[in-house]
């Protein structure tokens, strides 16, 4: 490879921030949360556009990348994020930066200020989602059925009593798509939580009306049952998907 062609690899063309972002779109409104799907198909040219979007210390973290598809999957979701954001609390770009608290959580500052809104990113396989809301704890996970998983295996671990007994009576399609749906909905959980895989997700179960294909769901884990969550299941055709956001007590 000459190195004009790797230069081009290893740093993309800055193009204006403000060009559009045809890479994002709405994908539905919940109430007052904003869900938007970010387009993970490559493209070279809209993946430059999102790198201008990026600041210093998020392009440093892009080079660290070794593969493409990581690059990408950073770039167009964090560019994505940065310009709703940006929309939503009416700053400039140069003015945004994030945080993480001690457990890893990313929050917006604007300013170097806490920002008054919650989000949640997640990628998996050709698709993104960004969840959005001004205020509450808030998980969004999408997952790719298609992806090489043991669901009999990783269901053993991750299932409570009650799901581990459904999922073992489910068969073919039926199973494959109860475990990305469970799955799903106990990642959205525990992102919202902001705890990470400190909680066995074991430990708790989905309730059993969207177990059996109810869309939306109250929720409250047994070891916080003073917050109630509410749970929707966004999948559709073409991935699994769901989305967790605190609701108060």
């Amino acid at each position: 490879m000459n190195n004009a062609r790797a230069a081009s690899r290893e740093d993309p063309a800055p193009m204006p921030a403000d060009a559009p972002e045809p890479w994002f779109r709405t994908f539905r409104e919940s109430g007052d949360i904003l869900i938007t799907h970010v387009d993970l198909t490559p493209d070279a040219r809209r993946e430059a556009r999102a790198f201008s979007w990026l600041d210093a210390g998020e392009r440093a973290r892009w080079r660290r990348y070794r593969h493409d598809r990581p690059r990408r999957e950073f770039a167009l979701c964090r560019a994505a994020l940065r310009s709703l954001l940006c929309g939503r609390l009416g700053c400039a770009n140069a003015r945004l930066a994030f945080g993480a608290s001690e457990l890893g959580k990313p929050f917006g500052l604007v300013d170097g200020l806490a920002a008054p809104v919650s989000f949640s990113v997640s990628h998996g396989g050709g698709h993104g989602l960004v969840a959005l809301a001004p205020r509450g704890r808030l998980g969004v996970d999408v997952e790719d059925r298609a992806a090489r998983v043991d669901i009999d295996g990783v269901g053993e671990t991750v299932f409570g009593p009650g799901e581990r007994a459904e999922f073992a009576a489910a068969r073919g399609e039926e199973k494959r798509r109860m475990f990305f749906t469970l799955w799903t909905l106990k990642e959205a959980l525990i992102k919202a939580l902001g705890t990470g895989f400190s909680l066995n997700p074991a430990r708790f179960e989905i309730p059993p009306a969207m177990r059996r294909g109810a869309r939306e769901g109250a929720f409250r884990f047994p070891h916080v049952p003073n917050v109630r969550w509410r749970l929707e299941n966004l999948g559709n055709a073409d991935f699994a998907a769901a989305l967790a956001h605190e609701r108060g007590r």
